[in-house]
């Protein structure tokens, strides 16, 4: 079997969000929960990088990072007024179909 995504939520994702996934038995960590609530966003994407974690974010300052070339295990993007259940939908549809390999230095956008 293939190894799967797992996820790195940005502080201020929904905790809606969190849930749908963990409901659906997907490994997901917060930053609250890997103590680094008010980190840099090159410290949140450093931190998914070395848990080898696919890093979940509503900011667009991560996209920037990536525009940079600084190198990450992958990032998923949707906007602030993205619906939490198109959120869950598209984060679960990138678990079932990607691996984490195909996430490298890759943005996927919900």
């Amino acid at each position: 079997m293939s190894k799967k995504i797992t996820f790195y939520m940005d502080e201020h994702v929904p905790t809606a969000v969190t849930t749908g996934l963990r409901r659906r038995d997907i490994d997901v960590l917060t930053a609250q929960e890997a103590n680094l609530l008010a980190a840099s966003d090159k410290t949140h994407l450093a931190f998914a990088a070395s848990a080898g974690r696919v890093l979940f974010t509503q900011d667009a300052d991560f996209l920037r990072l990536h525009a940079e070339g600084i190198a990450h295990t992958g990032i998923v993007y949707a906007h602030q007024q993205t619906r939490i259940g198109i959120i869950v939908r598209g984060l679960v549809l990138i678990y079932q179909v990607l691996e984490p390999q195909a996430m490298e230095n890759h943005v996927e956008f919900l």
